[in-house]
């Protein structure tokens, strides 16, 4: 039996762990990032999940790989957004090693995802 709902899928579970994390780690920004990185962060973040979803409810594969794709540039561009983020002292180190671990650990699953669909669906999708 496959997978009938994207919640059951341990890659948008991580993402919403990150998003989650990333939400209570920019709420501690100086108020002057409201609307500046910290509102960036939380968009990249927020995209991951929202992106695997939705492909996920697409028809076909070839549909879903690309919403696959998307999310993995969200999680690219998280990363940049938390190393600067830690370079300006918004995040701690202790905090900024806790989080990459994890963005690690959403995108190996992502790319592990992607790499099992094409290899099972190749361009059929």
């Amino acid at each position: 039996m496959g997978i009938s709902s994207f919640r059951e899928l341990r890659v948008w579970q991580l993402g919403m762990e990150l998003t989650e994390r990333i939400y209570r780690l920019t709420a501690d920004f100086p108020k002057s990032e409201t609307y500046g990185l910290s509102s960036q962060m939380r968009r990249s973040a927020v995209s991951i999940p929202s992106n695997l979803a939705e492909g996920h409810g697409r028809n076909s594969t070839k549909e879903f790989l690309q919403f696959i794709a998307i999310a993995f540039g969200s999680i690219c561009e998280l990363e940049t957004q938390i190393l600067l983020s830690h370079r300006l002292k918004y995040i701690e180190t202790t905090d900024l090693e806790t989080t990459l671990a994890l963005l690690t650990e959403t995108s190996k699953t992502t790319r592990g995802l992607q790499k099992a669909l094409k290899a099972k669906f190749g361009d059929r999708g």
